[in-house]
């Protein structure tokens, strides 16, 4: 399987460069806003889009995939809710475990389920260590996975669970404070995370405007994913980007 878009994360980690992914929920978008959307990523330099969501009710996730990349070259990462959520128009798949909860199924259940299907798929697959951290609200990550979310103020819980992550093997690190979140997770929990681990973080949730994806980015995150801001406004796209993209300049991003 392909292995290009994981090393070129690890190659933009150790060049101290930061990458903003654009999260696409299939359930939201028809082709008009598909194209925009491309366009507007394209015009902004957004380095990934992720495609999925916790609940995917319609059946156009191959349409969905399919319309991106045939509107740009922008890599298209899977950010699967469930195995069902799967299709070869992608280029990578986010393997997603979700080390922050107690339960079976979404740590290793559904991995054993859908693993033919992976591994059939010919995506590049990367085992991603999912942190779900409270983010002031009940949000449908929290709700599907039947799991208690990390508390906000709980930094070394989020380090230990991250550490583990990393040694048990997962190639990133995801922490996410889930869609529609009232607080998006705290500057200093992000910072002591990516102290400890040495593989690329991912975070997400609650993120409105680009300073804090900045300050974000400054604390440690590899990589900044902004879903729910941009459905709502389209036009962030550019200013989030370039806020993101900043904090690159010095190492002549």
């Amino acid at each position: 399987m392909p292995q290009g878009i994981y090393q070129s994360l690890l190659d933009k980690k150790t060049k101290g460069l930061r990458s903003f992914a654009v999260l696409v929920d299939p359930d939201k978008v028809d082709e008009k806003k598909a194209d925009e959307l491309c366009r507007k990523a394209v015009d902004a330099r957004v380095d990934y889009i992720l495609v999925g969501g916790s609940l995917v009710v319609t059946n156009h996730l191959d349409e969905v995939v399919s319309r991106i990349k045939g509107n740009c070259n922008i890599p298209v990462i899977l950010f699967p809710g469930s195995p069902s959520q799967l299709t070869r128009h992608a280029d990578a798949l986010l393997y997603l475990s979700l080390i922050s909860g107690r339960n079976p199924e979404l740590l290793i259940g559904q991995h054993v389920i859908s693993a033919a299907a992976v591994r059939q798929s010919g995506l590049e697959i990367i085992s991603t260590g999912y942190m779900v951290i409270d983010g002031g609200a009940p949000t449908t990550v929290s709700y599907i996975s039947n799991a208690s979310p990390i508390p906000a103020d709980k930094y070394e819980i989020a380090v230990c669970t991250a550490m583990a992550g990393e040694m048990l093997g997962q190639k990133l690190i995801y922490m996410d404070a889930g869609s529609g979140a009232k607080k998006p997770i705290h500057e200093d929990m992000i910072a002591a995370v990516a102290k400890h681990i040495s593989i690329p973080v991912i975070v997400g949730g609650g993120i409105t405007d680009p300073e804090k994806a900045y300050l974000n980015c400054k604390s440690g995150a590899d990589l900044i994913v902004v879903g729910n801001a941009i459905e709502k406004d389209l036009s962030l796209i550019r200013e989030m980007s370039s806020a993101i993209h900043q904090t690159s300049v010095k190492e002549g991003y």
